[in-house]
């Protein structure tokens, strides 16, 4: 760990406090953000918990697949690594439960080595990347902040209180969609949302509706819940 803590040592006094890409600028940019780390391997828990904790995240590790679920099925984390194999379960099992909940979160896949086709296949199931070990810390952090800022671009929406607010899995909905959800964030019925929009509201019903599932929202209230809570 030592070599570690001295590559990724920094001193605050060689960055501007709200300088992209400082320290502190990191620390504020992350401070809400949940990253999970899933590998059987307590060194790797470590060296990445260390190195993400530095950048803010609140960082939670799990060395099995159980704990990881179990964490899962009560708050979908921001971001997660896992490992291709994590113990006697396939990480593209872990991949596919936290798809399952729709949430777009970014989810990167660790590989120890020779685990080429298990790479084409996370890759095929919606991973952003995959990095094999020895990590490069610095390159993940950076692949992890693009994934992260590429949601919130295009994710801000204004809701019905003049708020910016970020929602997660934004990306995968298409421009018409986007513009809906804005809308209803706005608090517009289906019948001013056409007519803003150009388009009837049976129409804007269907576009919600796909927005519903692509966003993981049970019902209407779910999706406003999603929208005023994140």
């Amino acid at each position: 760990m030592g070599n570690f803590e001295e590559r990724n040592h920094y001193s605050q006094a060689s960055f501007e406090e709200n300088e992209p890409g400082s320290v502190p600028y990191l620390r504020i940019y992350n401070r809400d953000r949940r990253l999970h780390i899933v590998d059987a391997n307590p060194t790797t828990c470590e060296f990445l918990g260390v190195h993400f904790r530095m950048e803010g995240f609140q960082v939670a590790c799990s060395l099995d697949s159980d704990h990881f679920l179990a964490t899962l099925s009560q708050r979908c984390p921001d971001v997660v690594l896992i490992n291709l194999q994590v113990g006697e379960r396939s990480g593209l099992d872990l991949l596919k439960s936290v798809r399952a909940l729709r949430t777009g979160t970014p989810v990167f896949m660790l590989s120890d080595s020779g685990q080429l086709d298990a790479a084409v296949m996370a890759m095929k199931l919606d991973a952003v990347d995959v990095f094999s070990k020895p990590f490069d810390s610095e390159f993940l952090s950076s692949a992890v902040h693009d994934a992260l800022r590429r949601d919130i671009q295009v994710g801000a929406v204004q809701d019905g209180r003049g708020r910016t607010v970020e929602v997660r899995g934004f990306s995968k909905l298409t421009a018409r969609e986007r513009e809906v959800l804005q809308l209803i964030a706005e608090g517009h019925s289906n019948k001013e949302a056409g007519r803003q929009l150009g388009i009837s509201p049976r129409t804007v019903e269907v576009h919600r509706a796909r927005v519903m599932d692509k966003l993981g929202a049970k019902n209407a209230a779910d999706l406003m819940r999603i929208v005023l809570t994140s």
